[in-house]
């Protein structure tokens, strides 16, 4: 066994790695970009070495760098972790040629499996069921718009290195099959040096079910069941769970087969996971194969019981696999919902920042521990105080529960998103919570285009449906009362002028177009010392107890005798006396007053916002890529006018409305913040 390793990533993933290392007796070095000096990865390990500049080609896409610490940390092999060099077979290679292990696949297996083009041919030599299409690189937009009509629209057109969401788009017409082939190329080019681009039919409706593989160097092979990847959102996955709620027994036996088929075909060592698209019929062909960890590998490692990073490990020292297939359990339901920083209300772009606040819910099962199962469990790479840079993916952390059921997983994993705190940069926390209370995902009814069909108009918290918003009332009016205890305990004010807790409140539930709801409601038996009152919202009533803080976000307690968590804070963008109510996916932003000071509130004038439709503004932090206008150009609505570059995904932007350009206000390779103007139309 090895004892010391370098792991070359960054983040969650190295702190995951960390994690097993530790419990095998293992040393780690960690490698850092200027940008992550003070990250958790690097405090984690034993030591670290400093790779370079922030961007990762300069950093962790430098192979040399990577090599040459880890011979001088005397280091004996090196985990890639996912994304970054993990599916280089020219870094793999270069490892084994350092007389370094690589703790993945070996280069050969990686150059036919990474290659997409390559892994199609070598699947239907394997006899696996693969989709039909133009497997050949493509080389100009209009080879692909012709390639495109042979096959027959909707189309996917794929870069050949790509994963992740990268270097990927389906395109219904000509034109988006010839912005998406010079989009993905460039995506590709950027991210992974390799340009190749392909196109294959776009099975519509489906589902995304991945098969994890386990092999050693003699020959063994198992499958460790399936994932169900299907809630995605631009093809990047958002929930994954195990197993899946769709296929069948047949369909999941038929499915491990072809994968450990696909994987024997190239003698696979390592983990590695075989993705399919699976039809409304149960028929399933194969996407493509990473070869490498997954980031929903811990939704595996809850039902079957195993460590797959001390399995991976350990079959690189030599080791052969511990079990056979017959000794693989598939026990309970495990859920992952992938935490990132990004804005749900400005069509979840990359958000950036500082964590001003950064608190999980409380965690039963940790990384690397296959004891502690059935509970929550919490991966991240981040901690209050730290930075979300704009250089790297927009991950925060990954949120995993395991239940005895899929409703059970459900439940659980409903009052762990209510209960996790992240401010300081906007989070799609709100989303996964509004996706785990819609009525088909808990029935098991979606495929690939859930998001897009249920939220085609984008997501605001503020528009969810809550089961019961009456309850957001009554505990908003709660913490309102609880507020007001310090100050009706002050003696000595005039008759009439003292603060008082409990009695007749107006709840005020602000609406952004101003039509505001007033809402009578009635506290009564308020006993601060205990966290009690009863609330009456109409002819509802709400027993609340919670010993929660005013300090707490997270407030946990009872309503009329059954738990709840839900996150109330003081302040809003409107309004530093607003009441905001986070739960389960709904946000009510209120003010609660005396019945006369909300009579008053509504003859209060309402303050205009500034007019800026004239102008483009940057909908994120990133940096500039290009600008397609120049001053005193014509421009129609639609036209693209900028592009910007963050966490790895360029946006295009568009013009709203047919102008005249006035002003280009910023220039190209330029950092932007939120909101900063780039290009102003003439009036």
């Amino acid at each position: 066994m090895f004892k010391k390793i370098l792991i070359a990533n960054r983040g969650e993933i190295a702190c995951r790695i960390i994690a097993t290392a530790r419990k095998m007796g293992i040393a780690v070095v960690a490698v850092y970009s200027e940008a992550d000096r003070d990250a958790r990865h690097v405090r984690l390990a034993d030591e670290a070495v400093l790779l370079g500049p922030a961007p990762s080609r300069e950093s962790y896409l430098v192979a040399d760098k990577i090599i040459a610490a880890a011979k001088a940390t005397g280091a004996e092999a090196i985990h890639p972790g996912y994304g970054f060099l993990s599916e280089n077979k020219d870094f793999a290679r270069r490892v084994e040629q350092e007389r370094l292990v690589f703790i993945g696949p070996q280069h050969s297996a990686i150059a036919v499996l990474g290659d997409k083009i390559a892994s199609k041919k070598l699947a239907q030599q394997a006899g696996v069921n693969t989709i039909p299409g133009w497997n050949e690189p493509i080389d100009t937009p209009e080879q692909a718009v012709e390639v495109a009509r042979g096959i027959g629209y909707p189309v996917m057109i794929k870069a050949s290195g790509g994963g992740g969401g990268k270097g990927l788009r389906v395109a219904y017409n000509d034109k988006e099959a010839l912005e998406g082939f010079t989009s993905c190329r460039n995506e590709a080019r950027q991210s992974f040096g390799d340009d190749r681009v392909f196109i294959e039919k776009f099975v519509e409706e489906p589902r995304h079910i991945e098969i994890q593989v386990l092999g050693d160097a003699y020959g063994n092979v198992i499958h460790l069941n399936e994932r169900e990847c299907s809630i995605q959102r631009r093809h990047q996955k958002v929930i994954e769970e195990a197993p899946s709620p769709f296929i069948n027994d047949t369909t999941r036996q038929a499915m491990g087969e072809q994968a450990v088929a696909l994987a024997k075909a190239v003698r696979y060592r390592s983990a590695g996971t075989v993705e399919f698209v699976v039809g409304r019929d149960q028929r399933f062909y194969f996407l493509e194969m990473n070869t490498r960890l997954q980031v929903e590998h811990p939704v595996t490692e809850c039902i079957t019981g195993l460590d797959l990073v001390e399995l991976q490990i350990r079959v690189a020292a030599g080791e052969r696999l511990p079990l056979t297939q017959a000794d693989v359990r598939r026990e309970g339901w495990a859920i992952e919902c992938r935490i990132n920083a990004e804005d749900p209300s400005r069509n979840f772009l990359p958000s950036t920042g500082r964590l001003v606040r950064f608190k999980p819910p409380a965690q039963s099962m940790w990384a690397a521990d296959t004891e502690h199962r059935y509970g929550v469990r919490v991966d991240t790479g981040v901690f209050e105080g730290g930075e979300i840079a704009m250089h790297y993916d927009s991950m925060i952390a990954k949120l995993i529960v395991h239940g005895r059921d899929r409703l059970d997983a459900i439940a659980k994993m409903r009052e762990a998103l209510n209960g996790f705190v992240i401010r300081g940069v906007h989070s799609n926390l709100p989303f996964q919570a509004a996706l785990l209370a819609h009525a088909d995902f808990v029935a098991g009814r979606f495929n690939t285009g859930f998001i897009a069909q249920h939220y085609s108009g984008g997501f605001r918290c503020e528009d969810v449906a809550h089961d019961d918003e009456n309850f957001l009332v009554a505990l908003a009016t709660f913490v309102h009362c609880k507020s007001r205890k310090r100050p009706a305990a002050i003696s000595g004010p005039p008759p009439g002028l003292g603060a008082k807790v409990g009695g007749d409140y107006t709840v005020i539930r602000l609406a952004a177009n101003g039509q505001h709801r007033h809402i009578p409601v009635h506290v009564d038996e308020f006993t601060d010392e205990t966290g009690c009152a009863l609330v009456l919202v109409g002819d509802k009533r709400y027993k609340i107890h919670s010993p929660s803080h005013l300090n707490d976000i997270a407030i946990t307690g009872e309503v009329n005798g059954h738990p709840f968590t839900a996150q109330v804070e003081r302040g809003s963008a409107n309004t530093p006396l607003a009441l905001v109510v986070q739960h389960n996916g709904t946000q009510l932003e209120c003010l609660v007053m005396p019945p006369r000071t909300a009579e008053l509130y509504r003859l209060m004038p309402s303050k205009a916002l500034p007019d800026m439709s004239r102008f483009v503004l940057s909908p994120m932090p990133g940096r500039l890529v290009d600008v397609t206008v120049r001053p005193g150009q014509k421009v129609r609505a639609g036209e693209r006018v900028a592009v910007i570059e963050a966490m790895k995904m360029e946006t295009a932007l568009y013009a709203a409305a047919d102008g005249v350009v006035a002003r280009v206000l910023a220039n190209q390779g330029e950092l932007l913040a939120v909101d900063q103007p780039i290009v102003e139309f003439e009036r």
